[in-house]
């Protein structure tokens, strides 16, 4: 018996050091390195809207509807390694003007980068950030009611989506304000973060992905607010809102459309792979929480292929659109 219990925890922090390693991998890289779809560029279409936050003036991208209304409306969250001019949607993917052909409003923010859209309790200071990251107060005040004041756009019943960190923040925004976002998606989303390891993964990768000190977001461990932003944690809250969900993700199986063209291709794609199959454990965590619960309204997607990149992401938003679509407006 006590044979068993030492090879089992001799397991538990293999895993544990394997989701290390894989988080500490540049999340974003394997979304930049391979090639991104064809003919994605800047959407001409879109446009700059400013809004002023405790964080500075913010710049997102409004796409309008092609009939005009102002009823149906998405938000597209951005992944760790998010720009300050484009967010990665606009960037490598043509769900822009997909979306607006289908009468639905598209708002991208910009920015954000390893903020998981959240408000933080400090800027870090391991990287000279000034002020103190308030994504979600943006996102839920600032932003909502300048869409609604400048351009009449619905602040209720909202969609919202996003790849990797905005996966995982998409459900947090729809777990607690539930009057603005009905809908949520998340792609390749990390909705275990109390798993074994995450917490020491995510540290290294933040602290990859712009120098930020982790502890500056959700405080340390013992805190709270890791808790309070755990999907695996609030996935109650989710099912008494009656939230539609679209959770998918991939098995880090690499298919015929991640083309090596260069060697730097090989080291991106191994990243990715990775970082998908962490995703992966994430996901069937999440939905063994939920049947615990006795189930959510929700639409799980698990690819027969799929890594950590924009060509799987933006095939899924195109998947998930029907279901989206009817449950805006």
């Amino acid at each position: 018996m006590r044979s068993r219990m030492m090879c089992g925890r001799v397991a538990l922090r293999r895993a544990a050091a394997g989701l290390v390693l894989a988080l500490a991998l540049p999340f974003g890289v394997a979304a930049v390195g391979l090639e991104a779809t064809a003919g994605a560029r800047m959407n001409p279409a879109g446009m700059d809207f400013w809004v002023d936050s405790s964080m500075g003036p913010i710049k997102s991208r409004v796409f309008r509807a092609a009939d005009g209304n102002t009823r149906r409306v998405v938000y597209a969250l951005d992944g760790l390694r998010a720009r300050n001019d484009l967010s990665g949607w606009e960037i490598d993917t043509e769900v822009s003007r997909v979306l607006t052909d289908w009468n639905i409003n598209v708002v991208m923010p910009v920015g954000g980068q390893s903020s998981f859209y959240s408000d933080w309790v400090a800027p870090s200071n391991t990287n000279g950030q000034r002020t103190t990251y308030a994504w979600e107060t943006f996102l839920t005040q600032d932003l909502r009611w300048a869409l609604r004041d400048r351009l009449g756009l619905n602040p209720n019943g909202n969609g919202v989506f996003g790849l990797s960190m905005g996966g995982s923040a998409a459900l947090a925004l729809a777990a607690y304000h539930p009057e603005q976002f009905r809908y949520a998606g998340s792609y390749s989303g990390y909705l275990n973060i109390s798993a074994p390891g995450m917490r020491e993964g995510l540290r290294l990768a933040l602290l990859d992905a712009g120098g930020f000190n982790i502890d500056a977001m959700w405080g340390p461990p013992w805190d709270p607010r890791w808790l309070r932003n755990d999907p695996f944690m609030f996935a109650p809250l989710l099912r008494q809102n009656g939230t539609r969900l679209w959770i998918a993700t991939g098995n880090g199986v690499n298919g015929p459309r991640d083309v090596i063209k260069a060697p730097m291709d090989v080291f991106h794609l191994g990243n990715s792979m990775a970082l998908e199959t962490v995703a992966l454990a994430n996901t069937r965590a999440f939905q063994a929480r939920v049947d615990s619960i006795g189930g959510l309204n929700a639409v799980f997607d698990y690819t027969p292929v799929g890594v950590h990149g924009w060509r799987y992401w933006e095939d899924q938003v195109y998947k998930m659109l029907p279901d989206l679509s009817a449950h805006l407006g």
